[in-house]
């Protein structure tokens, strides 16, 4: 979910004319990784000089100035998943008294502009897909004047497998080799950039949201992980959540520490803002237990009796229910609690099968309920899928959650969990009834081994381009 300009910032969409030198030659190999290493100061300063709502342009054009590109913009991943989002800032004009003409999908709030560019298969998707550069020639430029005998480059700004955006350059000649792999490395850059200054402001926020959220919306997105996506060396994990019409309370998490991984999928009874607040009172139960190092099960006893003390001072029968998870990465077995949840599914080879877990009560419907606990060893290769009932809803009959999962082996975790949203949104009619929600992990394992990874991303995970 994740840069762009602000308020009081000029544009992340900059403009390289009249501020770079004169095109020079091709430069030779070690020539470039000594401007790698100018760069890269240049990059960190101009980023510590500006102001957090203006970082993320003031390095874009930095990254332009280096590169000697005539034009540079960074393109935000869009919340929904399926977009980019070019932001810009659009300042009155003085001397004219008024602002630009808006573009197709262009929204504008204070000065700021966000311009949606949904997914089509082309080469935007396509360098977030497969999580390499794409570098498109003049040929691509037909009736853009502006923009004739430029190239059109496009990288991905990835940290961690978390697709960030998309850096865009447009340079006076073809990139060698050396340039387009400098290109990739500072895109990996900007992704910390973004990280880092999106802490300070809601407008690299605002930039990724087509649609506005309602309050039970706004509470339910802050208790998501804050990255959707994490690869290490011994797994990749992503999680989604597609939201009905109606905020129905489901959740995601997932934490790591040394040598476990914690994590946990959780669906709150009811819509709206009770449910959000419930399932805030769980997943903060959750997270103030683990960050205690209390054990698994102890974990989700407490949040059963805050949850329970909670419905029962307000009179309520309200009730969650979830998975909840501790994966040993030494060993290679995760220990699994069901509190009234569905059944994870475990695919293994072309095998897919849920997981037969004992099934205790939802978290909240009694402070003294007993929960039990149940070990799966994982093997190299495995994935391991937990879903919502959203996923499984009455108007979703006719999907095969099994086969859709069996289809989409070949994806990387980012992309599965979103393909799997899609199949029920297809089927549905684009009209949830419940939150569908996903959390996709592949064990690879040699746990306490470095993770492979070039600019963000472990290219051999990443999913094939579409056919």
């Amino acid at each position: 979910m994740r840069g762009a300009t602000t308020p009081g910032s000029s544009s992340a969409h900059c403009d390289m004319s009249g501020c770079c030198a004169a095109p020079r030659a091709p430069m030779l190999r070690d020539m470039v990784h000594l401007r790698g290493a100018t760069s890269l100061g240049s990059v960190i300063a101009a980023a510590e000089a500006a102001s957090p709502v203006q970082a993320v342009e003031s390095v874009t054009r930095e990254l332009g100035r280096t590169l000697e590109a005539s034009e540079a913009s960074f393109l935000i991943a869009d919340l929904s998943g399926r977009a980019l989002v070019r932001l810009a800032h659009v300042p009155l004009r003085p001397e004219v008294g008024n602002t630009p003409p808006r573009a197709q999908g262009e929204r504008r709030d204070a000065g700021e502009s966000a311009t949606v560019l949904p997914f089509d298969g082309g080469p935007e998707e396509k360098a977030i897909r497969v999580q390499q550069v794409q570098v498109l020639g003049p040929e691509h430029r037909d009736g853009d004047a502006q923009r004739a005998g430029h190239w059109r480059v496009l990288a991905p700004v990835t940290e961690r497998g978390e697709a960030i955006g998309l850096l865009e350059l447009f340079l006076p000649r073809e990139p060698g080799v050396e340039t387009v792999a400098e290109i990739a490395q500072l895109a990996h850059l900007l992704a910390f950039v973004v990280i880092a200054n999106r802490r300070h402001t809601d407008l690299y926020e605002w930039g990724q949201r087509t649609r506005p959220l309602s309050l039970s919306a706004e509470i339910q997105h802050r208790l998501l992980a804050g990255p959707q996506t994490c690869e290490a060396g011994a797994f990749t994990l992503a999680g989604w959540l597609e939201p009905a019409a109606e905020i129905a309370g489901d959740t995601f998490d997932f934490s790591l520490a040394r040598d476990e991984l914690h994590l946990s999928i959780t669906d709150a009874m009811g819509h709206g803002v009770a449910a959000a607040l419930n399932a805030t009172l769980c997943v903060g139960s959750l997270r103030n237990t683990r960050n205690e190092g209390a054990l698994l099960l102890d974990q989700v006893t407490t949040a059963n009796q805050a949850l329970a003390a909670h419905a029962i001072s307000r009179g309520l029968e309200d009730f969650v229910t979830g998975l909840v998870g501790r994966l040993d990465l030494r060993a290679g077995s995760i220990e699994l609690v069901n509190a009234g949840h569905v059944a994870p599914y475990l695919a293994r080879g072309s095998t897919v099968t849920p997981i037969e877990l004992p099934v205790d009560l939802p978290l909240g419907l009694f402070p003294d309920a007993v929960y039990r606990s149940t070990k799966v060893v994982l093997e190299n290769g495995d994935r391991l899928v937990l879903v919502t009932d959203g996923m499984l809803e009455r108007h979703a009959a006719e999907l095969d959650l099994a086969q859709e999962i069996r289809a989409s082996r070949s994806l990387h975790p980012r992309e599965t969990v979103r393909a799997l949203a899609d199949c029920v949104l297809e089927v549905v009619g684009g009209e949830l009834s419940d939150d569908a929600t996903v959390l996709c992990l592949d064990w690879y394992g040699g746990h306490g081994h470095d993770r492979s990874s070039r600019h963000g991303a472990d290219p051999a995970l990443a999913s094939p381009p579409h056919s």
